[in-house]
């Protein structure tokens, strides 16, 4: 294995950029529709037209644009259950920040257009029915196809505790914490927008230090002094981050506002669009990408289901020592049951045979998509909060995704 010595960067953003605010609002009208249909089907409804409510049944692909007083939510879904998209809307702006029209949005005041449809039965028939079914497959995970073609990476590193890339790690806790020290009032000019960016050198492939920290976070208008916010940027986000993660950071370079003045932000500065933020949600580009958003979607859709098995396989093969780095691609085709490929790289890390532990992979886990449901739990209303902050790395139950419970297995099927 050879090594290198290199700089790499990540950036994230903060819950109240305007993309971000698209991919919440997506993913909790997701979860809206996901816990009342639960609900519906626990009460035994039929529709009028002779429909069981059924959460199995439903199918959602709901995208968010805003832009300045606007809010406009497009998208197919299929569900028994009606929920107030206007409600869901204004809710999550006003636990975002954004309840005042000084911060560029106002949740009561601004306008919300729900130009939602039916899902089309073209793409419902395969994912109801796989071709794997039409062909006689009789085993109940085989009838459930994936809703779209496409490839998904999965990615885990030991260089944290968390498995993640050191660079995607911290900015996303900087960015997380930026948000924290505004709702607590600790640092009270603060407003929802935000981006953070961390550079890290790594020597022999390993982080050493951070060489440079940027932070731009909008702020009330009456703050003119950017000295004040690069000291209070640097006691009260970057400090408490870098120090819990006991990385050297003696001699990096600190960037805040560095325009000088972040007032107009959110919708009122930029336009946002749901799934226009993927690499902030996986990675931070370190590893692939297969292309495919997350928010919005329900758990057939395998852009999401199929990233998130991805990244359970890489982070328990990582986690079971089997390599040092890891990354899983899956790809699938529509209304078929079964991954068109599963390819496991170690970029030379690996401490047993790497076609071993491919073949360990195929064996332990099952990739179907209605396995991955399943195994994950995906029908559950726990999105809107995997929409900021990162998919991945992050210490919940809800993110079963997260959990090294095949290791073991792993080790058995390796034979160590």
């Amino acid at each position: 294995m050879s090594s290198r010595n290199y700089l790499f960067t990540s950036e994230s953003v903060t819950e109240g950029h305007p993309d971000k605010v698209c991919d919440q609002i997506s993913d909790a009208i997701l979860d809206a529709i996901l816990a009342k249909e639960a609900r519906l089907e626990s009460e035994g409804y039929v529709s009028p037209t002779g429909v069981p409510a059924c959460v199995d049944n439903v199918r959602c692909a709901c995208e968010t644009f805003v832009t300045t007083g606007t809010v406009v939510v497009a998208g197919e879904i299929r569900t028994q259950s009606y929920v107030d998209v206007q409600k869901i809307v204004r809710d999550t702006l006003r636990r975002i920040g954004y309840d005042r029209a000084k911060y560029g949005f106002d949740c009561e005041t601004c306008g919300v257009i729900n130009m939602i449809h039916d899902q089309s039965e073209d793409i419902a028939r395969g994912v109801d029915q796989s071709l794997d079914a039409k062909a006689g497959a009789t085993d109940e995970l085989d009838l459930i196809g994936a809703g779209d073609q496409g490839m998904m990476f999965g990615y885990a590193s030991d260089e944290t505790a968390a498995f993640m890339p050191m660079p995607i790690y911290l900015a996303q806790r900087m960015a997380e914490r930026l948000a924290q020290v505004r709702k607590s009032g600790e640092v009270g000019y603060l407003r929802p927008d935000g981006k953070t960016q961390v550079t890290v050198r790594y020597e022999d492939d390993e982080p050493v230090e951070v060489t440079a920290v940027v932070v731009s976070t909008q702020h009330d208008p009456a703050v003119e002094d950017m000295n004040v916010v690069l000291r209070d940027m640097v006691d009260h986000v970057i400090a408490p981050v870098l120090d819990e993660v006991g990385i050297a950071w003696d001699n990096a370079t600190i960037y805040v506002n560095p325009t000088g003045r972040f007032v107009v932000g959110g919708p009122m500065g930029d336009t946002g669009l749901t799934g226009r933020k993927i690499v902030v949600d996986t990675y931070g580009g370190m590893g692939r990408h297969g292309g495919g958003a997350f928010s919005g979607k329900d758990c057939t859709k395998v852009d999401r289901s199929a990233a998130y098995a991805a990244r359970w396989v890489a982070k328990n093969v990582v986690a079971a020592g089997l390599a040092h780095r890891c990354e899983v691609q899956l790809a699938y085709a529509i209304g078929v049951a079964h991954p068109l490929s599963i390819m496991v790289d170690t970029f030379g890390t690996a401490t047993v045979d790497e076609a071993a532990i491919t073949r360990a992979v195929e064996q332990v886990f099952d990739l179907r998509p209605g396995a991955i449901i399943r195994d994950l739990r995906l029908r559950r209303p726990i999105f809107e909060k995997t929409a900021a902050y990162g998919h991945f790395g992050r210490d919940d139950a809800d993110f079963t995704w997260e959990a090294c419970d095949r290791v073991d297995e792993l080790r058995a099927a390796v034979g160590m």
